[in-house]
């Protein structure tokens, strides 16, 4: 990255163009950028033949289809939607969302998502997602919990064999703070003992874990102690304490968890506090807890 932020890969396509070409396309209006798009993805499309379909089908990792079981898959996430408590709302999301809902709400950069020439975004994490729809739905309700499925589709490169696209059930909560944590902490039982159960059920053998970390919330702390671990009690499946976690400092605040199977070696899930809603809403006082299950990780486990 240069110092305006841009990569060598970037420099280099500005370069390429007439000068002043980055400002005048900065300044068009939306529509008009989306026009230009439209046009030169038409141009582009109309270029291309069926031969150089099928090479992209076989080379680009975003197109090739998931190795799953589409069958078994099926069925594993609709016994975990008949495992979802009552009163959790689910939501079938849209392919796309508004560009900017990852990276507007959350650390994330832009090159991670796959945007769109009609200024949205393929939906690359559904709590992002759901938490612009929990903001929206806490108008008129006290809380909301909010669950979806749904293929997402991340640009980063994962490395070899790994697949671009991937199914998620996640979990989205938020509710008005109570003081001293005590929202947090309610709403972090309540998933922990949803994925505790899923796991304890579906994946009995495979040594499920639940992993918890706090990011220098004294709070969090002190209700993880007196509130969340009682709750959930010792059931089958155990959560441990996992103080050198690092990942997601920044991006989850004061808290996050894990979903594990073998043992604590794979990861199947993630989740924690943050201030999603709060900022969707300009209200500080807003809590929410998201969390995650991927569920071809899950299925390859079951096969075992």
């Amino acid at each position: 990255m240069d110092r305006c932020g841009l990569s060598g890969a970037e420099r280099r396509v500005w370069a390429s163009l007439p000068a002043g070409a980055r400002s005048a396309l900065a300044g068009l209006p939306g529509a008009d950028l989306r026009t230009l798009l439209l046009t030169v993805a038409r141009d582009r499309a109309a270029a291309t033949r069926p031969a150089d379909v099928l090479r992209r089908w076989r080379e680009d990792r975003f197109v090739r289809p998931a190795a799953v079981d589409p069958r078994v898959l099926s069925q594993v996430e609709a016994r975990i939607w008949a495992l979802l408590p009552a009163d959790v709302t689910g939501v079938e999301l849209s392919p796309v969302a508004p560009l900017g809902t990852c990276s507007a709400v959350a650390p994330v950069s832009q090159h991670r998502v796959v945007s769109t020439v009609r200024g949205t975004e393929v939906l690359s994490d559904p709590t992002n997602a759901l938490a612009v729809e929990a903001a929206v739905r806490r108008r008129n309700s006290d809380e909301v919990h909010l669950a979806a499925v749904h293929r997402v589709l991340r640009a980063q490169d994962f490395g070899p064999g790994a697949s671009a696209h991937f199914r998620l059930f996640t979990l989205v909560s938020s509710a008005r703070d109570a003081g001293s944590g005590r929202t947090e902490a309610r709403l972090l039982v309540r998933h922990l003992s949803f994925w505790a159960q899923v796991l304890g059920e579906l994946a009995p053998a495979a040594g499920p874990r639940l992993h918890v970390t706090v990011f220098d919330d004294p709070v969090f702390r002190d209700r993880l102690a007196d509130t969340v671990r009682p709750a959930l009690g010792e059931g089958p499946v155990p959560l441990q304490d996992e103080p050198e976690r690092q990942r997601g400092r920044g991006y989850y605040a004061g808290g996050a968890v894990r979903l594990t199977l073998r043992d604590g070696t794979l990861e199947v899930g993630d989740g924690g506090f943050t201030d999603w809603t709060a900022r969707l809403t300009s209200d500080a006082k807003e809590r929410c807890v998201v969390s995650c299950l991927a569920t071809e990780r899950l299925v390859g486990e079951m096969d075992r």
